[in-house]
């Protein structure tokens, strides 16, 4: 969300950077409501100064007998209660329109992203790994002889509909190998904090991420009100919120790997083959809190982290930073790292790594103390995935495939499938 005294001090540039994101000027109808507003407030307060001193005076008139003018002073006191009312109850209409506004307006992009409208316009910043040449024509991920067996979308079709999976045997294995790879090396090499986090959650925490209320339709809501979180984004960050945390304690440096739920509003026709875009998945999610002018040092921290983890498994990727018109609507600069799919004979998102400045911890009412004093700021939030786990698997797939149907696997992973190297072309790992 948004300041409004940010806005009221510089209208310009603010509407200036919401013009990057192809939006038009905000300000001047933002400003008139704001306002309206403290207009009612002043108002409010004058007319609160009139009871007061009306107040005083009905006593003396009728200590003195004068009682047209005790009944002057009491008429103008009952006036001035319900006026005071009257305005209180506009100015928190007003209040509520305008926060109403703002939660729907996008965050302001840093000066530093380039501009553009839409994915052709994303910049390539560095590329790591080589495609792998393969003698055979590669296929994707569902169409590998040895990842059939493990990869049932017909019973998860009857059990739930499209885009859902069943996954067994060898397939499931690999799947969990890669999570607890992810996990492990996130806190034993990065230092990051595992949670273990609820998927349920109240709408508040939903708004603070900002997925609500502009992105209801993108998440699922149960019939009593909790929302199935769509990352682990959501409560990592929302666990900050209503807190001031000392300045000592931050950064603070979380990850958690969690079921997530997306209904995929607005995707149909995309990606309806294959485990590529689920309505359920598994993410590995970090999450960071520290004070603003530490965020893009911690940004591109967690880029290189999400990085390491395709590193270490060998698997190809570009990072690009995402231009004005692709970034997403809480983020002021995002970096988007896709690995190599080549069965697709392309790169795919795999992790989105964004830095949001103030703009959730406005949200959510979070707050830090400064070490050398003064009143709290709002906490700076950063999140991003690290990694996808369904992707990362797709891409471990296709990228391991052998002419035989069989997949070899990254080496990193043989510890955690008790010393298996490969799954075989029968589905069976080996």
């Amino acid at each position: 969300m948004h300041d409004i005294r940010m806005i009221r001090e510089n209208p310009a540039a603010f509407d200036a950077a919401l013009s990057r994101r192809g939006l038009a000027a905000l300000s001047p109808a933002l400003l008139a409501l704001d306002e309206a507003r403290r207009a009612k407030i002043l108002a409010a307060e004058t007319a609160q100064a009139d009871q007061n001193r009306a107040s005083k005076e009905v006593g003396a008139a009728k200590a003195r007998g004068d009682d047209a003018e005790f009944e002057r002073l009491r008429a103008l006191v009952a006036e001035k209660k319900a006026e005071i009312a009257r305005l209180t109850s506009e100015a928190e209409a007003e209040d509520k329109a305008l926060r109403d506004q703002l939660a729907t307006i996008p965050n302001l992009p840093l000066a530093e992203v380039p501009e553009g409208a839409d994915e052709t316009d994303n910049v390539e910043i560095r590329r790591w790994g080589t495609p792998k040449t393969f003698d055979f024509t590669p296929v994707e991920h569902f169409e590998i002889a040895g990842v059939k067996p493990g990869m049932d979308f017909a019973t998860a079709a009857k059990l739930s509909g499209a885009r859902f999976v069943v996954l067994k045997g060898a397939v499931i294995r690999l799947h969990r190998a890669l999570a607890q790879f992810m996990i492990d090396t996130h806190v034993d090499d990065h230092g990051l904090t595992e949670m273990w986090t609820p998927v349920l959650v109240k709408s508040e925490a939903m708004f603070g991420t900002n997925q609500l209320p502009k992105f209801a339709e993108d998440s699922y809501e149960t019939t009593n009100g909790w929302w199935l979180i769509p990352t682990s984004e959501v409560t990592l960050t929302n666990s900050a919120a209503g807190e001031i945390i000392d300045e000592a304690a931050l950064p603070t440096r979380m990850t958690a790997h969690t079921q997530c739920f997306r209904s995929e509003a607005g995707s149909a026709g995309k990606d309806t083959t294959g485990m590529l875009r689920q309505h359920q998945f598994e993410k590995v999610e970090m999450v960071t809190l520290c004070t603003p002018e530490t965020a893009l040092a911690e940004h591109e921290r967690m880029t290189a982290q999400a990085e390491a983890i395709l590193q270490k498994l060998g698997l190809p990727y570009r990072t690009v930073v995402l231009c004005t018109g692709d970034m997403g609507f809480g983020a002021q600069k995002t970096h988007d790292i896709e690995v190599w799919l080549p069965g697709q004979n392309r790169y795919r998102e795999i992790s989105s790594v964004s830095t949001c400045g103030q703009f959730q911890a406005r949200r959510m009412n979070a707050r830090y103390r400064p070490s050398e004093g003064g009143k709290p700021d709002f906490i700076a939030t950063l999140n991003g995935s690290g990694l996808a786990v369904g992707r990362c698997l797709i891409a471990v797939l296709e990228n391991g495939q052998q002419a035989d149907g069989s997949v070899a696997l990254p080496q990193v992973l043989h510890r955690y499938l008790g010393g298996k190297t490969r799954i075989g072309a029968d589905g069976t790992l080996a």
